[in-house]
């Protein structure tokens, strides 16, 4: 994972892009509309890409920056005396305690060229003060657009509704068999919910989004 953020006369904008060991690019980027100084702005930008890697079951990740103060603070080589940065710090610790492996490693900025463009790009965008502005999502498919088209089955419940039900609650439909239990164990196995979309694990976690589970 990398990450940056940085203060500028448009403000302070963040960025994180998570990259997969088969090169599958996942891009974060946000306009922080607090006041902040540039040190915050890193850490609001490490801990927007980490709580992204969880949102999308990473076990172990590598992650690089451009800010030495950081990467040395969290990893314990320096001491945080600023106030306004320790529960950025714990912050860190705690959600690094989510992942099997975690690793942090410093770079010059030119090599962390990805994240800081996010960064700016959030930097170009004119936010409006007093509307809200929904976040874009950017998808990865990689089957045709009619793989995702989705009768419904003769009893009025999608074909999902059993791996929804057990993801959600462990417990299976009433009427299942023995057989369709183990089914849907091996179906929900290779899948998860977030939010109220229900995404298939792929092994280069190139996500497949498949329907609204509503």
């Amino acid at each position: 994972m990398f990450f940056d953020g940085a203060k500028n006369l448009n403000g302070s904008n963040i960025g994180a892009i998570l990259i997969s060991l088969t090169g599958q690019h996942y891009s974060v980027s946000a306009k922080l509309k607090f006041l902040c100084s540039n040190n915050m702005a890193k850490y609001e930008a490490c801990i927007l890409g980490l709580r992204h890697a969880i949102d999308l079951d990473v076990q172990e990740m590598l992650i690089i920056g451009g800010s030495n103060l950081l990467i040395h603070q969290v990893r314990g080589k320096w001491a945080t005396k600023n106030q306004k940065l320790l529960p950025y710090l714990e912050c860190v610790h705690r959600l690094c305690k989510r992942f099997i492996k975690v690793e942090f490693k410093h770079v010059p900025r030119i090599q962390n060229e990805f994240a800081d463009a996010l960064a700016t790009l959030s930097s170009m965008i004119q936010h409006p003060d007093h509307n809200h502005t929904d976040p874009i999502y950017i998808h990865i498919y990689e089957q045709p657009a009619y793989y995702f088209h989705v009768e419904e089955e003769p009893d009025g419940k999608p074909w999902y509704n059993d791996i929804r039900g057990y993801l959600k609650s462990g417990e299976y439909t009433k009427d299942a068999t023995s057989v369709r239990k183990h089914t849907t164990r091996r179906l929900a196995s290779q899948c998860f919910l977030n939010g109220e979309i229900l995404y298939k694990r792929t092994p280069d976690l190139g996500l497949l989004r498949y329907v609204k589970a509503g």
